[in-house]
């Protein structure tokens, strides 16, 4: 590994001002990554980590950039040796500064940027990005904000993300800390996120939940709930719902005393791919977030559209941040909402995959996009494809809601013996659909 386009090795962090300019001109560039503890030559030194020394180096960064850069890091051992890396994505929103200046990358160099590039560079950028969470609403005052979520706001920064920031500011100065104002006026953002009643400024900015006895939208349905309110308690509200409709799984386990319990689906899955829709919706379009529970399946849909020349196959590998509206999304990474921006889609699949679950399908319609998360691979197009009588079909579709099922279960669903129940489980584990897990009386079966 040698210094490059996107590689920069640092000595010790007592270079921390070089590394602040490196850290603009990365952002300005293409993203990339500062290697503290290995000289220009690219000997490894490694340096000494004391408590504060990240802290301290991250707040430095912090308050030197504008917009303000909140960079990655890790740790790692190189020949035994602690060596800080600094990971920077691309900002694509705007020109980023360094100590008031800008900064690029060029080959292994960080040069600044000439003041006629500067200013092309910002002229484009505001001609082909013009974010609603970032434009002034005239009609919005101080008094059509929650001065309780303002100050939640302020405190859960502080505590996720060690924001160096005065506990005892007014309401206004908060809001400029946060860039929620401009020219002294209230932003879009400010009112969505904080607003006692952003609706009566954004009509559709609600989430809608529906649970359905079935899974397709022509089931009979279970529960409906409109979520209104500022977004911060919508993720909460809508986070609520969902978990009061699908279930807490239990079972026994071999060598194990307690009970172990799961929801069927990764808590941290549901999470992100709720907050992604808010983060990512257009507030312009007349549609509401639609979170939709079926027996097998969840469904969490946003108005809004991918970045040009994206197709959905971009969400599912390493991809840059490119939220909808970054205001919103920068508060949501704050609040620790969001553990880190343009990681989200990914996030979603691993935790699927380490819930057993199959691959979350991600889906846009030109105005819509919508993440599927489902129990099971098994949907009805794939179950027709198998040759499976009437019986095992009734079993799998059966394991799709519920779980796990026992060969008892199934002699007193089909009024069968214990005999016949186990030859329907014995060929569905040799078509490879289900594995046999316990002993003795704990046995049961589940998708494999």
């Amino acid at each position: 590994m040698k210094e490059s386009q996107k590689v920069e090795f640092k000595t010790s962090v007592g270079e921390w001002k070089e590394i602040v300019k490196t850290v603009c001109a990365f952002a300005n560039t293409e993203g990339g990554e500062i290697y503290i503890g290995i000289n220009d030559n690219g000997n490894i030194q490694g340096i000494q980590l004391g408590k504060n020394t990240i802290n301290d180096l991250i707040q430095k960064i912090i308050t030197n950039t504008e917009p303000k850069i909140y960079p990655k890091y890790r740790v790692e051992q190189l020949d035994n040796k602690d060596i800080l890396v600094l990971q920077i994505d691309k900002y694509y929103e705007n020109i980023t500064l360094a100590f008031g200046i800008p900064y690029k990358r060029v080959n292994s160099a960080t040069i600044r940027i000439s003041k006629d590039e500067y200013e092309r560079r910002i002229i484009e950028i505001h001609k082909e990005i013009i974010r609603f969470d970032n434009q002034i609403n005239e009609r919005a005052k101080l008094n059509n904000l929650d001065d309780k979520i303002i100050n939640f706001l302020l405190q859960k920064a502080i505590e996720e993300r060690s924001i160096d920031i005065p506990v005892n500011l007014n309401k206004q100065e908060i809001l400029m800390h946060f860039n929620l104002m401009k020219e002294q006026k209230l932003l879009n953002a400010a009112i969505l996120l904080c607003g006692k009643n952003p609706q009566t400024f954004f009509n559709y900015a609600i989430i809608k939940c529906v649970k359905y006895k079935g899974n397709d939208v022509t089931a009979p349905t279970i529960d409906i709930k409109e979520i209104q309110g500022n977004l911060i308690n919508q993720v909460n509200e809508a986070e609520k719902f969902i978990f009061e409709h699908i279930k807490l799984i239990s079972w026994i386990e071999d060598g194990k005393i307690e009970r172990q319990e799961r929801w069927e689906y990764p808590p941290k899955a549901i999470r992100e791919s709720l907050v992604n829709a808010i983060v990512h919706r257009d507030y312009r379009a007349p549609f509401k977030v639609y979170i939709k529970i079926f027996e097998d399946k969840i469904e969490i849909s946003n108005p809004g559209k991918l970045p040009d020349g994206w197709t959905t196959e971009n969400l599912k590998v390493p991809h840059d941040s490119r939220p909808y509206n970054p205001l919103i999304a920068r508060i949501f990474f704050l609040l620790k909402y969001i553990e880190e921006l343009g990681s989200g889609t990914n996030k979603i699949i691993e935790w699927c995959k380490e819930w057993d679950l199959p691959e979350p399908d991600f889906k846009f319609d030109g105005s819509s996009i919508t993440v599927i998360i489902r129990k099971t691979i098994f949907s009805e197009e794939y179950l027709n494809t198998l040759e499976l009588n009437e019986k095992e079909r009734i079993i799998i579709n059966y394991l799709k809601t519920h779980n796990i099922i026992t060969s008892k279960e199934i002699q007193n669903m089909f009024n069968i013996s214990r005999e016949m129940a186990n030859r329907y489980l014995n060929r569905l584990i040799q078509m490879s659909l289900l594995e046999k897990k316990g002993q003795g009386r704990n046995i049961y079966y589940r998708i494999k």
